[in-house]
């Protein structure tokens, strides 16, 4: 078995930076089949009793507190049910107490978005114990934490399309008549604010920049959707899974490599980086039983198959806060919209329709 050891920055739901080490092991394979000679005494009635791929025990799936895992949690449970015929039971779940529970008696079965880099300690223990691993990861297509701007931005300005072209077009992102140009960065007290900082002087933009930190998440949100209504260009640092980017139609920079030593500085205040760095990998993962591979491989089969697109996550998000939708609901809309992107999950083969 092979052990990975990813570095990554550990995220709060308002991000936070902080070096964690997670390890990730790769999927175990299936033992050789073995040949078993019939019993002449096997009972025709057992030959012909059906079979479900979920086996006799309930999946049970963590239901987070919040929303995209939430709704996670429904999208699965409702495929579950319908694709594999499986019993399936949604539980309450926190992330610390869900993760501990699933180390010790590999209960929940399933975690669909647990952010290990914050409980690496606990997370390696399960995965030495062999009690739980990830299946997949719980997102796909895109960059968790990134430098965003509009879409009419990258439609207007031909050759911004990453963090380092940025100097090239500042005069794009400054108000009429100022000789320089603005970056909207995060609260002054969450620890984006200082990696922001010492980002923008990795990449020299304080000869032009002026950094906006604003108050709070409201007063961040609302001068970017007062931006954006107004078709201003607007430079930006933002996180996903969010409805935001979608309803205001966000698109992240390219935020180049990432250089760990770079990296390690930018999220240390008054430390000034040598060069440029893109935000560090996190791990967000669906977190699944070890039990799951080997007595349901088909589920398991399925989770590794799993992972959301943000920009569909994001998009979700949005339909949820238009219209003031529980996880359920969202979970059927999504099934109803999204079969193109559920259908590869369950496979071409699957016999029941999840969306009637």
């Amino acid at each position: 078995m092979n052990i990975v050891i990813i570095s990554a920055l550990a995220l709060g739901i308002a991000p936070v930076g902080a070096l964690a080490q997670i390890q990730v092991l790769d999927a175990i394979g299936g033992g050789e089949p073995v040949d078993v000679a019939p019993s002449v005494e096997a009972s025709p009635v057992a030959e012909t009793e059906p079979s479900t791929p979920c086996g006799t025990a309930d999946i049970t799936i963590a239901e987070m507190g919040w929303p995209s895992a939430a709704i996670l949690a429904n999208i699965h449970a409702t495929l579950l049910r319908v694709e594999y015929q499986c019993s399936v039971r949604l539980v309450p779940g926190e992330p610390d107490a869900t993760l501990s529970s699933m180390a010790t008696t590999q209960q929940p079965a399933v975690a669909p978005e647990l952010w290990v880099s914050r409980q690496a300690e606990v997370w390696n223990g399960a995965m030495q114990a062999r009690s739980a691993r990830a299946a997949a990861p719980a997102f796909a297509d895109g960059p968790l934490e990134a430098w965003f701007v509009p879409s009419y931005v990258i439609a207007n300005n031909s050759g911004l399309e990453a963090t380092s072209d940025i100097l090239d077009h500042w005069q794009v992102f400054a108000p009429e008549g100022e000789s320089r140009a603005e970056f909207h960065s995060c609260p002054s007290d969450w620890a984006c604010a200082i990696i922001n900082k010492n980002m923008a002087a990795g990449l020299g933009l304080g000869e032009r920049f002026d950094i906006v930190e604003p108050l709070d998440r409201f007063a961040m949100d609302g001068a970017l959707t007062d931006a954006v209504s107004q078709r201003q260009p607007v430079l930006t640092y933002y996180w996903q899974p969010n409805a935001i980017i979608d309803r205001l139609d966000l698109v992240p920079l390219d935020m180049g490599g990432f250089d760990a030593g770079n990296a390690q500085c930018m999220a240390i205040r008054d430390c000034v980086p040598f060069g440029s760095s893109g935000f560090a990998p996190d791990s967000v993962v669906i977190a699944v039983a070890e039990w799951v591979f080997s007595d349901t491989p088909d589920v398991a089969d399925y989770f590794a198959k799993a992972s959301m697109p943000l920009p569909e996550m994001n998009r979700l998000l949005a339909w949820q806060a238009e219209n003031e939708a529980g996880p359920d609901a969202v979970a059927q809309h999504f099934l109803i919209t999204g079969r193109d992107i559920w259908q590869n999950w369950v496979g071409d083969d699957g016999e029941n329709e999840a969306d009637q």
